[in-house]
């Protein structure tokens, strides 16, 4: 199994961490003291001699002493209000907020049989609404989701799964009956021209981060995920380890992982999640 090394730095912390092809994390290890986490136990003596040769071959300065610095509390949420509770959210809520075109451009539409904002719609809808389902089976394995996180921009996360191996950022597409090519940074519908779904998912993940990060206090790793529903074939390029990529059945996947956060910390990720006025402002770029 050929293990990919990753270096993390955040908050403090410098971190090697050792990842399957698919980006699963599997382990990982201190720089500076050289402490070996394995977080899960199939991979164990690979992930040992792994980081093991990293460090051996790349060793570190020892930086120098400094006094240590008081961490700055995370600024405190309101109380939470049955108003700003986003665990009400159903999945596709923000489509269902906006209730589509109206009933006479739906009927010119389908009378001149030509593309419309309601097939969009509609079938945005149902993309988001069979992937909430699948997702909400997870619950049953220690997992928290929520569906339609409205963002500072008017821009929505479609879903956010959170629970033992982490935080996912889950973006859904519909395409209906079609083949979908997925590269490191573009997508191809029926070899059509590229969209950036791949690049805009892992921005999207990035700035879910900074805002869990910024009201939990500690890393909250988030992983981007494309979720692609109704399709006749699906094609991911190998070097695509970046995001995620599933069809809908398929997210089931995510629910043996674990080692990511604990059990406190999945319901204080949690807690911040479903806080609507956590999402109100555009959070700092990170440095």
């Amino acid at each position: 199994m050929e293990l990919k090394v990753t270096r993390w730095k955040r908050y403090g912390h410098d971190r090697l961490y050792t990842n399957l092809p698919d980006g699963t994390a599997v382990g990982w290890a201190d720089v500076r003291t050289g402490d070996i986490t394995v977080l899960v136990a199939e991979y164990r003596d690979d992930v040992i001699t792994v980081l093991k040769d990293h460090l051996r071959n790349n060793p570190e300065p020892v930086p120098p002493q400094r006094m240590p610095r008081t961490p700055e509390a995370p600024p405190l949420l309101p109380p939470l209000t049955a108003a700003d509770d986003l665990s009400a959210n159903r999945p596709g809520q923000s489509l269902l907020d906006k209730s589509g075109p109206g009933l006479i451009k739906r009927v010119v539409s389908q009378f001149l049989r030509r593309p419309a904002e309601w097939d969009s719609w509609r079938k945005g809808l149902a993309g988001e609404q069979r992937v909430g389902a699948e997702l909400n089976r997870l619950e049953r394995h220690g997992w928290r989701v929520l569906h339609s996180i409205l963002l500072a921009d008017k821009v929505d996360v479609d879903h956010l799964l959170i629970g033992p191996g982490g935080v996912f950022s889950i973006n859904t597409k519909h395409h209906h009956k079609r083949a979908v090519w997925v590269g490191d940074d573009s997508v191809k519908v029926d070899h059509g021209k590229p969209t950036p779904y791949a690049r805009k998912s892992r921005a999207e993940a990035k700035r879910v981060a900074r805002v869990l990060e910024r009201y939990c206090g500690f890393p909250v790793p988030v992983e981007p995920v494309l979720v692609f529903v109704g399709v006749t074939d699906l094609k991911v390029v190998a070097t695509q380890l970046g995001v995620r990529v599933y069809r809908e059945r398929e997210v089931a996947a995510l629910a043996p992982l674990s080692g990511v956060l604990t059990v406190e910390q999945v319901e204080q990720v949690y807690g911040v999640a479903r806080h609507r006025q956590a999402w109100s402002q555009v959070p700092p770029a990170a440095t």
